[in-house]
């Protein structure tokens, strides 16, 4: 399969100014001229040029589409295979005869992420590369944007080839002191064990240390919005998100259902859940909206509980602070524009002031606090520097606790004067643990799986 010349359109589908097709394999330029009428043939074509001409029925004048295509030869392209990119209007109808036509001619269309399987199994990017490419396309704020980037570049590669390059150099001596014992170095074998597991763990803690933010920026804060009806959460979310995503009247249980929104919140991302107003109720409709109110509640990462700052707090608010008392939790009091009347000793027997913001979203004022509070309890306050090296991916954050752990277990097997071929043991799993990231030693299962995450385009 991977001698396959393959194709898949990789923008998405629907109306727009173009449309691309990308053809990809070691045929893709004799393919792809057999349907493409031009001043010039395309295997005379210099690479990184781009041609002018028609779309046409092989063995017939008839013209499908006018297009401009891309010539991009081997090695200086995405999959380091000669590529061909073809440029058509923008359309279901029009992009899709052209694909068809292509897939007449023998070109395979490709599985999900295939292309970037190829650069992957050509030596182009390694795993921690190709796994960046769906978090930049999958990116929801700029800091996330920025942080994939890097990934991309191989900025998380440079750092763990580095440490598995000081563990190759500490497992070499160490072979050494083996083959060779008459030597009789093994005391200063043993300082260099402490001294080399020491510095790449001090690494490897320092890499997880940014692993909650990482997957943060990541993946979203799962960000579950609660209070009684008719307390501000459909006009907090509409705020939020900066548009009328949801219904705000002064009618209370207009929210039915749960109500998805991402959003940029001080450059971290949220997944906001607007739910319906908890609260008994006889409609059923109604009901069930907060039985998946209770449900979004249990699974989220962040509640914003919403209070009315000018009404008393009701027994079930108070019911459901002491609930969340333990749960990351910001209290929002709304409606500080009208007199207080809430009691905010109350409030503060669960919650400290800094778990606590005061809003008016009638007049647009308190939102900086909300954010402030929400960057305190995930970030301490701050985002770590934009240079930081940044670790998202869950099978990285894994592997590095894994390797942490074998590191450790050297560390403690070279205290207690344990025989340094078998400290080379955790030494050797470290490493494979850290090639695993980069895909140097991994199984072909896992491949699959990772690049099955991707679009057919890409």
């Amino acid at each position: 399969m991977l001698k396959d010349t393959i194709a898949a359109i990789s923008t998405p589908l629907g109306e727009g100014g173009i449309s691309v097709i990308r053809v990809s394999g070691d045929d893709s330029i004799p393919l792809v001229d057999r349907v493409f009428h031009s001043k010039i043939r395309l295997p005379d074509a210099a690479t990184h040029t781009v041609h002018y001409g028609h779309i046409v029925e092989p063995g017939t004048t008839e013209k499908l589409e006018e297009v401009l295509v891309t010539v991009m030869k081997n090695p200086r392209s995405f999959t380091m295979e000669d590529v061909v990119e073809v440029s058509c209007h923008g359309g279901i109808v029009s992009v899709k005869k052209v694909l068809d036509l292509l897939l007449l001619q023998g070109i395979r269309l490709a599985e999900p992420g295939e292309f970037t399987k190829r650069a992957f199994l050509n030596g182009r990017i390694d795993l921690t590369q190709a796994e960046a490419v769906i978090d930049l396309i999958r990116a929801k704020s700029d800091r996330a944007f920025k942080v994939a980037l890097k990934q991309v570049e191989g900025k998380l590669s440079k750092e763990i080839k580095l440490l598995r390059h000081q563990l190759v150099e500490l497992m070499a001596h160490v072979e050494v002191n083996i083959d060779y014992p008459e030597h009789d170095v093994e005391e200063m074998t043993n300082v260099l064990i402490r001294d080399k597991c020491t510095l790449v763990k001090t690494e490897i803690e320092r890499l997880l240390h940014t692993a909650q933010q990482g997957k943060i920026l990541r993946e979203g804060i799962e960000t579950a919005i609660v209070g009684r009806p008719n307390v501000g959460k459909s006009s907090l979310l509409n705020e939020l998100a900066q548009e009328n995503r949801a219904i705000v009247t002064d009618i209370p249980g207009t929210t039915r259902d749960v109500i998805e929104e991402f959003v940029n919140v001080g450059g971290i991302p949220l997944k906001l859940l607007d739910t319906a107003g908890i609260r008994e109720t006889t409609d059923i409709v109604e009901r069930i909206g907060v039985e998946r109110s209770k449900s979004a509640l249990a699974e989220a990462d962040l509640i914003l509980l919403v209070l009315n700052s000018n009404e008393e707090l009701q027994m079930d608010e108070l019911v459901m602070m002491k609930q969340l008392a333990e749960k990351q939790t910001i209290v929002i009091l709304n409606k500080i524009d009208l007199p207080r009347r809430i009691d905010l000793d109350q409030v503060r027997a669960y919650f400290s002031d800094e778990r606590i913001v005061e809003l008016s979203l009638l007049e647009n004022r308190g939102v900086d606090s909300l954010e402030k509070a929400i960057s305190s309890i995930f970030f301490e306050g701050k985002l770590e520097s934009a240079d930081l090296t940044y670790v998202s991916n869950v099978r990285h954050i894994s592997l590095l606790k894994q390797a942490l752990k074998s590191l450790q277990d050297a560390l403690d097997a070279n205290a207690d004067y344990v025989p340094i071929d078998m400290i080379q043991i955790d030494i050797r799993a470290a490493w494979e643990q850290l090639g695993e990231i980069i895909g140097d030693s991994v199984g072909e299962s896992l491949i699959d799986q990772i690049f099955t995450q991707f679009c057919l385009g890409k």
